[in-house]
């Protein structure tokens, strides 16, 4: 929200009250509560009016420090965001004041609060990271008409015009709460959620508020209200409801913050690195489930929009099998049902519980199916939902109805406790038919005007929350009914919290070059942003792609933590493209299946610590500042550098390669010595993949067909990259179940260039290479 005309001005009719000056504190075991003014106070009188400011400065958990400002409240909103739901918090705080100054220190940060003028200032041992300086907090009192720039109010008008005939009229006055940071020189931001404009977010207004925009516009499916930064720290803040966030784009050395609320927090997180600063903050927020080792193998859609049966679906099974393709998992979408009434469509799959044994047993792969929390008027199950009050209602009683997506459609009211037991009871009986998982799609064009919630939540502070909600309670089901450690969803809508419910994917995507740079922004602004994993729409999903992007995107989806095959009006099999095309996709399905130890070992990871499978390249290299800038490769994991092709045959491909002497995966004659940007022309079958020096990677054997095998016991082959001599490497092999290990290899680079490799009794080592 901006609320500035140019740096000294404000916008017609905008009232500003900033806290200028603290004229009481109280210490406790955690932190201060302050009273801020808003007026100078020379005397007792200036303390009978005007917004007063209650702010509290405090540390919840080690190296973090949360700053709570509010206004007129009477106490803490109601629909909170869930704090420390996985690992509990590490107290470690002490209060003190030097001279005039009062100071919070957690861990190696330190906030410095200042009484007149009244300042925050954020310091690790190194330097000062940024800071809450005069005039930074503020409440402001804005006319509703300035308020349609924010995504909340302006969405309300579009489903007015669709849903609402009776429409309420927006108060004259909107009341915000601000809050804004300085940025350094160099200083860069990102992060935010599953943004897929430009990566790095300096100059941007994000909006936290889920819609359903596509990759290609300012609008995401997955907001968060966390950005990290490249100074060492980064900032979540704790509301579930509409953020808007202006990254120096108002103030262009600042990032402002601000919500229509009585109340704003947010935690600054302090990290010696980035990952550490993850590591804090999915502490807080949650970390990601541990997944089954064969979600990692290839999924394959019927598409969208396209015909399908049990005839396609098999055809589709053993063409893939035929061609060493191999399937994991097979996904079902939209019209495997008609109008959302949750039974197959007996028209195209007359025995669905015979035919799922039949495929399961033929070909080796687990079922999904799309769903949505959205319930048609023409569902036969649509009187169910109104006769038991299971849909968000209007103030009147009656459900919430419009015509977006399918005709008169209702949704699924998941504050309610019947309301989830229906759902629940609906899916519930499609596992017993021997589904495995669920696609749950949409979640993000949720009503918050006008509309009651069964809890009596606030629906503008739910709409985002929303689709954590649902995912859960998917996601949960599906645990309950399998066990720990083997529930998955393929989610599209997410916000805070939506981490520990994987996997997420980007979304409807156009099957263009461009789309599919946007596709690995929004999957690495993702990772940057709590979440472990992402996934994407193998070849795009809106349009039929080009024989060479198709398998352009082939190789960038089976480098990715999650790859699934799906269209929307064209199927994505891939002798449809070329029986070429096919022999490159099974050449790197086996390679995602080779590398299942090491990445099977970045998910135990991502659980235990809430590091990304992809990561964007300065979380690994922090100290080097050309990676700050990099959106068109990542790092999978910390060994692998993947540099997926974005131009057609005949223009050079370029990428950035960090210092140290890397080995091509695919090519391990071949070396390059780095810091380098490398510009060349790929072959068609061909991906830049690089080893980072002192890797050890431990690779299953060739042509095993699947991602899910014994790790251990298969008969491993060791690859040693550069390793210094002296140098010893300790790699653990997971069982592929849970965060279990099943044992150690201990690999020595010895005088002279000799590898010494030393399993733990059990493991099977079949064959080391080394350069």
């Amino acid at each position: 929200m901006k609320f500035n005309d140019g740096f000294w001005l404000l916008k017609n009719g905008v009232k500003p009250y900033y806290g200028l000056q603290l004229v009481n504190s109280q210490a406790d075991a955690t932190g201060y509560d302050l009273q801020v003014s808003t007026r100078p106070i020379r005397h007792r009188g200036d303390t009978l009016g005007g917004p007063v400011l209650s702010v509290r400065v405090h540390s919840p958990t080690e190296g973090v420090i949360g700053v709570k400002i509010q206004h007129a409240t009477s106490g803490d909103p109601a629909t909170p965001i869930r704090l420390f739901p996985d690992d509990k918090a590490v107290p470690n705080v002490q209060l003190s004041k030097e001279n005039t100054k009062l100071v919070v220190q957690s861990g190696d940060l330190k906030a410095e609060i200042t009484e007149n003028p009244y300042t925050i200032t954020f310091k690790s041992p190194k330097r000062t990271l940024t800071e809450a300086g005069y005039r930074h907090q503020a409440v402001f009192e804005v006319p509703s008409k300035w308020t349609t720039t924010s995504a909340s109010y302006s969405s309300c008008l579009t489903q007015d015009s669709l849903s609402n005939p009776n429409p309420e009229l927006l108060p004259p006055i909107v009341r915000y709460i601000n809050s804004e940071l300085n940025t350094s020189p160099g200083e860069l931001i990102y992060g935010m959620g599953e943004q897929f404009g430009s990566f790095v977010k300096n100059g941007q207004t994000v909006r936290i508020w889920n819609q359903d925009g596509g990759t290609s516009s300012d609008q995401a499916y997955k907001c968060v209200p966390f950005y990290i930064t490249n100074r060492n720290y980064g900032v979540f803040v704790n509301h579930p409801g509409e953020v808007d966030i202006e990254v120096g784009s108002e103030k262009v050395s600042r990032v402002g913050v601000s919500v229509a609320d009585s109340t704003l927090e947010y935690f600054l997180i302090y990290g010696e690195t980035p990952l550490e600063i993850l590591e804090r903050y999915t502490r807080m927020t949650g970390r990601p489930a541990i997944l089954p080792a064969w979600t990692y193998g290839l999924w394959l859609s019927t598409s969208f929009l396209t015909s399908y049966s049990n005839e396609t679906v098999s055809g589709f099974l053993q063409g893939m099998q035929e061609r060493d393709c191999n399937v994991r998992v097979f996904h079902f979408d939209c019209f495997w049902m008609k109008q959302c009434s949750f039974t197959f469509d007996p028209d195209n799959f007359p025995n669905p519980k015979e035919y799922i044994a039949e495929i399961k047993a033929k070909y080796g792969v687990k079922v999904c199916l799309w769903i949505n929390p959205y319930i048609a008027q023409l569902s036969p199950i649509f009187q169910e939902g109104v006769k038991g009050g299971y849909f968000i209602k209007r103030k009147d009683g009656t459900p919430w109805q419009w015509d977006l997506w399918q005709p008169g459609l209702a949704i699924l009211d998941v504050t309610n406790p019947e309301a989830r037991e229906w759902y629940r009871s609906k899916l519930s009986a499609l596992i017993d038919l021997g589904v495995d998982t669920f696609k749950t799609d949409f979640g993000e064009r949720i009503p918050h005007q006008s509309v009651v919630f069964h809890d009596g939540s606030d629906p503008v502070r739910l709409h985002n929350a929303y689709s954590v909600i649902y995912n859960e309670l998917v996601f949960d089901l599906l645990k309950e009914r399998f066990g720990e450690g083997e529930a998955v969803v393929f989610a599209r809508s997410a916000t805070v919290g939506g981490q520990r419910l994987p996997v997420h994917w980007g979304g409807d995507c156009e099957s263009t070059w461009e789309a599919m740079a946007e596709a690995m922004r929004g999957a690495i602004s993702l990772c940057l942003s709590g979440f472990g994993y992402a996934s994407h729409d193998i070849g795009g999903f809106e349009g039929h792609p080009p024989a060479e992007i198709y398998q352009r995107w082939v190789q960038f989806g089976l480098l990715s933590s999650h790859s699934r095959l799906h269209g929307s009006g064209s199927y994505r099999v891939p002798w449809n493209y070329s029986e070429e095309a096919a022999q490159n996709m099974a050449k790197f399905v086996d390679v995602k299946h080779r590398l299942m130890p090491y990445i099977y070992s970045l998910s135990i990871e991502a659980r235990l610590k809430g590091h990304p499978l992809m990561r964007a390249m300065f979380l690994e290299f922090p100290d080097d500042r050309t990676t700050h800038y990099l959106d068109r490769q990542y790092m999978l994991g910390p060994n692998l550098l993947v540099a997926p092709v974005l131009v057609p045959l005949g223009e050079e491909s370029e990428y950035y390669i960090p210092a140290g002497i890397w080995t091509n995966f695919f090519h391990p004659e071949r070396t390059i010595q780095g810091p380098v940007w490398v510009k060349e022309q790929v072959p068609l079958d061909e991906l830049p993949v690089w080893v980072r020096p002192g890797s050890v990677l431990l690779l299953g054997p060739e042509k095993i067909g699947r991602p899910d095998y014994d790790y251990a016991k298969i008969g491993l082959e060791a690859r040693v990259y550069q390793l210094e001599e002296g140098v010893e490497i300790v790699v653990k092999i997971p069982t592929g179940k849970g965060t279990d290990v099943a044992g150690r290899v201990t690999v020595k680079k010895e005088a002279g260039g000799s590898v010494t490799v030393n399993a733990d009794e059990g493991l099977s080592v079949a064959s080391v290479w080394n350069n």
